[in-house]
């Protein structure tokens, strides 16, 4: 498998969240109520799978090899792009916290704000995923050698296993900060 590779199976398990969101979406419009630990859920999954996971990889591991690499001026284009994309997901879902901790203190008017940033979120995210995987990732084929691919993809593996770790200290020093 080539580093690009795990990199697409992790979009498809995005895209399956997504699609639960999506239903979660229609059932919120549909009652005019939302359960703030859904949204605490799927915020969970964005910020721990969707982001620091799969584009902690993409950012620290594949765009870190390809800045040492001579990217044409498109390739670097769409990579500065798809950074930017990265950082506008970390803010929506910002966004997303705030209006679901104002819903949840009792402002019943959060929750058009927090349809809105679901709404942003399954709109966006299949766009982005798009771009990489019919775009950039086939454009990058052409920047690695096997054995270099293959670091990377060992590279993944490592991180991948620090991950559940950096999860639990996190949430571990949240609840020591509170006491």
């Amino acid at each position: 498998m080539q580093a690009r590779g795990q990199l697409m199976i992790e979009h498809r398990l995005i895209e399956r969240m997504l699609s639960v969101i999506k239903a979660a979406v229609s059932k919120i419009e549909l009652k005019h109520e939302v359960d703030p630990v859904f949204v605490d859920i799927a915020v969970d999954f964005i910020r721990v799978y969707a982001d620091r996971t799969h584009h902690g990889k993409e950012e620290e591991i594949f765009f870190r090899e390809l800045k040492n690499k001579p990217l044409s001026a498109e390739d670097q284009r769409v990579m500065n792009e798809l950074l930017e994309e990265h950082a506008f997901g970390r803010r929506t879902t910002k966004a997303l916290v705030g209006a679901n901790t104002r819903y949840r203190n009792g402002d019943k008017t959060a929750l058009s704000d927090i349809i809105e940033k679901l709404q942003t979120i399954i709109e966006f995210y299949p766009k982005h995923i798009e771009k990489e995987d019919k775009v950039f990732f086939p454009a990058t084929r052409a920047y690695f050698i096997e054995t270099e691919d293959q670091a990377m993809l060992a590279e993944f593996l490592e991180f991948d296993q620090k991950m559940i770790h950096e999860k639990y200290m996190s949430v571990v020093e949240g609840f020591e900060r509170r006491q």
